[in-house]
């Protein structure tokens, strides 16, 4: 951190902890300002973040002065200049990172720069927790087994990221089995309030930070105003570059009463998804206030937190108030909890029932004594299904899916060796996973209470379920253990499969041969249900079509039952060992009983003693060997890490936007197309591009791994690339699923990627076109750095999700809006047609106006407006350059 001039003369002394540190007052700025305790909390962060950088240049007064006139109507539609206190990586989305900051250091040395200059100038945390897959599971050596083949997997990925815990100054490595970036955030690295020394005197400022996975918003839980971007605008915050973002609108959401006996916190979150959708809050701040705020424990309001990306919010704010003091003294950060309350008073950021409601762009209010037990999917998150509705829901979906053949066709396959035989809706995947539930010990502890009820009964889970237990932190594990509830869930099968997020993004693993078989030789209609925030197509197992969200005791409920037919309401969900039939009621714990547990179980201790020693890591971590010093020392052989192309022959100067002439569609996509559907995600096919690219060189299909583990290897992620099983593209007549398009010289079917290549021998630049909410979802680098790397000069859409529109920018790709209600299906693409954008050569601006010139195959012309959504200065300076990283280097090299 280096402070800005203090125009505004705001500098104050704070003495806490027999300390003095210096900060940038509130109050004292409303002298200049005006008015500005009425601010949302999250604004006064923004507010002080831009006191505090204040330089005359990146941020003026006027930028510190539209902030408070934000009060005047809710919104200022100003760009302001942020900088986080500090950066959040996880290994999937980390690897590449590093993997670019590595490649600019050879870059920049071949430009004649100084690399050591490419180094984080924030703290930076890379917590290793993507990587670990559920192999193993259902047996006492599941974490084991797993761990081992983690290593196995990824040793290369290991070996890298060892020298760049060693190469670059101010990154930390949190190696793996130790938890979940958020959960270890939550519980270990966050503070509240920052504290930094610089030139001899301590600064204090609110915690902030940008992670490069989208539910780094769980930390606003603890009012710590972050949320998530793409792996390149991660890297540009690395390296002391501002994030250029307009002062967002905030909507309040209101919290009154509490909730009722057996309604968790994850029932709580659905609802509030479901509201805020509904609401539309995309690109907004969503912050929570009320009296209700008083009846939700410090992980309860992380559980909701969390899941900002579902509700479509940039984040979800809590201010600091009494529970978020107790929560860091009683996680042991009994000093950075009496800074956290003293500066927070000081500021008047402090939050009690009897403070006057901050004043929103727009409100919401929820009584939460009216939420009741829920699910949502079977596909997305926002679409909750209350419990009591959740069999004749799966009912309605699953004959949609079979689109007219009778239920009873192909319904019933034997599995091979057993005594039963699968059907329709049967769960196949029970997994009590991610990081919006297991940092919450109320329904850890309710799951082994079920658990623990279950098999005092005589209850067992169906054989046909994988089960799987993936805690966010290790000691979520001790307070199982110390409650004797672990046992419980072992005999269910529930055991330890690795600490890391496992099903919530697709390493679920592979099911039973057997299982596996019987659901494709009978065309079997699968289900799963864990306890995540995504649920998208294809995202939790290829095989699994209705994909469930739910609490963990409702997980362990649903492997119990093994199917979505069982309605957990009035459905017995087996039989007792006395032959008595079992209802849900029979093994729901009761709330006395999830607070005694807490209380007798959760202890100070645990924390303290297990985030003793978290960068240390176990044997096989401290004996990797790593190789290469100030610069990596690449392996040609490599199928995990790979030098980057980005700044191949790239010039001292940018150059100027040009004209887009002769362009051919990759692929036409309908709405909600997700980053999901676009980046490389989960296991890899035999028979794709990346899975031939692999055996190519001598990797055989077992020991392919996932698309998340080899994002450090653009040859496999570009082969991956708009390559989902479930994304359909309409140039194919919107039936044919899978990663295909048109190659439309040759008008051959074939693979998005060969198609791409073949343009791109043919020097023939490429267009994606899309609908509506193109670029939701939570896979952020790859989804813009495959774009790029298949020769996609842009991106035309009805709308574009917020980090997707940016991360495109980042990586030189223009995206452009159709205007008027104009799209695809009413402009009658096919997708044989050639496209000319022009405009450009005229001079970029943000927000411009270009022209998209449609050439049909019998040449006829059809000339549309296209809205450029380059939305910043700074986004025109880093186009011009080809991204941001090529615009940082340049910088750096001056």
């Amino acid at each position: 951190m280096k402070p800005g001039i203090d125009t505004l003369k705001t500098k104050e002394t704070l003495h806490v902890n027999g300390q003095d540190y210096t900060y940038f007052s509130l109050p004292k700025a409303e002298t200049s300002l005006g008015p500005i305790a009425r601010l949302p909390f999250s604004m006064k962060v923004l507010l002080e973040n831009l006191l505090r950088f204040e330089d005359g240049t990146s941020v003026t007064v006027d930028d510190v002065q539209a902030m408070a006139d934000w009060l005047k109507d809710g919104k200022n539609t100003q760009e302001i200049a942020y900088r986080p206190a500090r950066v959040l990586l996880q290994d999937f989305t980390g690897v590449p990172a590093v993997v670019d900051l590595a490649a600019m250091r050879d870059a920049l040395q071949a430009l004649g720069g100084d690399p050591k200059k490419i180094n984080p100038l924030v703290p930076v945390d890379l917590v290793i927790d993507h990587s670990v897959m559920v192999d193993t599971y259902g047996n006492d050596n599941a974490f084991v087994d797993n761990v081992e083949a983690e290593f196995a997997r990824n040793q290369e990925r290991y070996e890298f990221l060892r020298w760049g815990a060693s190469a670059f100054e101010n990154f930390r490595v949190v190696p793996p089995g130790t938890g979940i970036c958020h959960q270890v955030n939550l519980e270990y690295l966050a503070k509240a309030v920052w504290s930094q020394e610089v030139s001899g005197i301590s600064y204090a400022y609110p915690d902030t930070l940008v992670g490069t996975d989208s539910h780094t918003t769980m930390v606003n839980g603890l009012a710590v105003l972050g949320w998530g971007v793409g792996g390149i605008e991660a890297e540009a915050a690395m390296l002391g570059q501002p994030i250029s973002m307009l002062i967002p609108e905030v909507v309040g959401f209101k919290l009154t009463g509490a909730l009722k006996e057996g309604v968790t916190a994850t029932d709580l979150v659905l609802v509030v998804v479901q509201m805020l959708r509904e609401k539309g809050v995309v690109g907004k701040f969503v912050e929570f206030y009320g009296p209700g705020l008083s009846n939700l424990s410090l992980a309860d309001r992380a559980t909701i937190a969390n899941m900002a990306p579902e509700y479509g919010a940039t984040c979800g704010f809590f201010p600091i108030d009494a529970e978020a003091v107790r929560y860091l003294e009683f996680t042991g950060r009994k000093e950075e909890a009496k800074l956290a309350e003293a500066y927070a008073r000081a500021q008047g950021m402090w939050r009690e029932d009897e403070t006057p409601d901050p004043i929103f762009t727009s409100t919401l209010t929820l009584n939460m004594d009216t939420v009741v037990p829920s699910i949502s999917g079977p596909k997305r998150p926002q679409d909750r299904v209350l419990l009591s509705h959740a069999s004749t829901n799966f009912a309605d979906h699953l004959a949609a899916d079979l689109k007219g053949k009778p239920h009873t066709q192909g319904n019933h396959s034997p599995v091979k060796g057993t005594d039963y035989a699968l059907t329709h809706g049967d769960v196949v995947i029970a997994a009590i996973t991610s990081c919006t539930n297991t940092s919450n010990p109320s329904v850890m502890l309710a799951a082994g209470l079920v658990a623990k009820k279950a098999h005092e009964l005589g209850v067992t889970v169906k054989p046909w379920v994988k089960t799987s237990l993936a805690p966010g932190s290790q000691v979520v594990t001790e307070y199982l253990e110390k409650a004797g509830l672990q046992e419980h869930l072992d005999t269910l099968g529930f055991q330890l499969v690795g600490y890391g997020c496992t099903t919530c993004i697709g390493n679920s693993g592979p099911l039973a041969p057997d299982i596996h078989q019987a659901i494709v030789e009978g065309d079997i209609r699968p289900a799963a249900v864990l306890s995540g925030n995504r649920n998208f197509e294809g995202r939790v197992h290829p095989l699994s079509r209705f994909n469930y969200l739910a609490s963990p005791p409702l997980v362990v409920a649903y492997a119990i039952a093994g199917s979505m037919e069982v309605d957990l309401v009035k459905d017995p969900l087996a039989t007792g060992a006395d032959g008595q039939e079992i209802y849900l009621k029979d093994l729901w714990p009761s709330n006395a009983e999830i607070t005694a547990a807490m209380e007798q179980f959760v202890t100070r201790s645990q924390f303290e003693e297990r985030y003793a020693d978290v960068f240390t890591g176990t044997k096989d971590w401290q004996e990797i060997k790593t190789s290469g010093g100030l610069t990596y020392d690449w392996h040609d052989g490599s199928t995990y890490v790979q030098n980057p192309p980005y700044f191949e022959n790239m010039s001292p100067e940018p150059g100027t936007a040009s004209d887009i002439h002769g362009a051919s569609a990759l692929a036409i996509l309908g709405d909600s197309i997700t980053t999901d559907h676009i980046s490389p995600a989960g296991a890899i096919k035999r028979d794709g591009p990346a899975g031939l690219y692999l055996m190519e060189r001598q990797i055989r299909p077992h020991d392919f791994n996932s698309f998340g583990a080899r994002r450090g290897n653009h040859e496999v992620m570009m082969r991956g690339t708009f390559a989902n099983i479930r994304v359909k593209n309409l140039m194919l007549g919107g039936t044919v699923e899978g990663g295909y398009t048109k190659h439309v010289p040759s008008g051959e079917k074939m693979d998005i990627y060969e198609a791409a290549m073949k343009y791109k021998a043919a020097s023939t630049p490429l267009v994606v076109i899309g609908g509506k909410e193109y670029g939701t979802g939570s896979s952020r680098d790859w989804a813009a750095k495959g774009t790029i790397l298949l020769g996609v000069k842009a991106v035309i859409a009805e709308s574009f999700e917020r980090i997707h529109r940016s991360n495109l920018v980042g990586m030189g790709v223009l995206p452009l809006q159709f205007k008027d209600g104009a799209n695809a299906q009413s402009l009658g693409l096919s997708g044989d047609e050639t496209y000319d954008i022009t405009g450009l050569e005229a001079g970029l601006y943000a927000g411009m106006d270009l022209t998209l010139t449609i050439t049909s195959p019998g040449g006829s012309q059809k000339d549309v407006p296209v809205l450029c959504r380059i939305d910043t200065d700074n986004e025109v300076e880093y186009y011009n350059h080809g991204g941001i990283l090529p615009y940082v280097l340049r910088d750096l090299a001056t």
